[in-house]
């Protein structure tokens, strides 16, 4: 039996819960909540379309025109995003992970990211599922196994579904007070400022439909719980839906409304992704997270039904 172009699956159960992860990347491939989708999923011989689902590292999001300096080095990453030119979302998305740990409800994952032009570092990256009747919890961890100092930072991007509808439909909670412009045609940060600029059209800290509003930033300033938690919240009009919720490791979140040219493949999910540092943070340096020799960090986040 020939392995699924997405890699090896691995299915989890709890509760009312089941996820399918597929090896290549790491990815969130489906789940479902008393079989009511909580994310776009994608096949198992298909190629993942549009990084759904997968996890990102040893950085989130954007590096402008893939150049940055480390350690008084400049570095030239590979233009993954050529469109925009620049390096998106990290060197691990496209690396088969080998499953290291595995049992009904839970599946723990490594790869190791090698030294290579642009990133002369090694880095284990290790990513922990676990399934139970409060949601799908994942934990990623990098730990430097180089010789040298090495830049770091993660996310995931799963792409939320509420329930019917698509995007334009559903009412989203999001508790960040402020957001991180970027350049129309490419999507380079220019600055941070309030959600209440430009009209409130980024203020979604009263819960409120979506509607046609295009986002594709990263908020920061989140409003967090006693618990030290930040939620988003994603529902319909009846108040069902689902939610993501993370802790004090990840100070920002990119939210994005998946547009798309195509009409039929626009706007069925929307990106929530929790991230430990903002767009272009290798050039910035903006949280971003550091790791000497032998160390580690871990992120984790949690996806329910709600």
């Amino acid at each position: 039996m020939s392995t699924p172009i997405s890699g090896t699956h691995f299915g989890l159960t709890a509760g009312d819960y089941h996820a399918t992860i597929a090896s290549v990347g790491a990815s969130l491939r489906t789940l479902e909540h008393r079989g009511r989708p909580l994310v776009v999923p994608f096949d198992a011989d298909e190629v993942r379309p549009a990084y759904r689902g997968a996890t990102l590292a040893p950085w989130p999001n954007r590096v402008v025109d893939g150049r940055y300096t480390f350690a008084g080095v400049e570095q030239q990453l590979p233009l993954t995003e050529p469109n925009r030119g620049h390096a998106l979302h990290g060197l691990v998305s496209w690396l088969d992970f080998a499953a290291v740990d595995r049992s009904g409800d839970s599946a723990t994952f490594a790869a190791t990211i090698e030294a290579q032009a642009g990133y002369p570092h090694r880095v284990e990256v290790t990513v922990a599922f676990r399934l139970d009747e409060q949601g799908l919890h994942t934990t990623v961890t990098g730990t430097n196994t180089g010789p040298t100092a090495a830049p770091w930072g993660t996310g995931p991007h799963p792409y939320l579904v509420a329930g019917d509808g698509r995007v334009d439909d559903w009412t989203l909670s999001l508790p960040a007070s402020q957001v991180l412009t970027v350049t129309e045609d490419r999507l380079i940060p220019t600055g941070l400022v309030p959600v209440t600029e430009e009209g409130g059209v980024f203020d979604f800290r009263t819960p409120r439909v979506i509607g046609d509003t295009f986002i594709d930033h990263a908020f920061t300033g989140l409003r967090r719980g006693e618990e030290g938690e930040a939620v988003v919240r994603l529902t319909t009009t009846d108040g069902s839906g689902v939610e993501v919720s993370w802790d004090s490791s990840c100070p920002w979140v990119q939210v994005h409304t998946a547009d798309q040219p195509d009409p039929a493949s626009s706007r069925l999910g929307l990106a929530v992704e929790p991230m430990t540092c903002p767009p272009d943070a290798y050039n910035s340096g903006t949280d971003l997270i550091v790791l000497e020799p032998g160390a580690s960090a871990s992120a984790s986040w949690t996806i329910r039904a709600v």
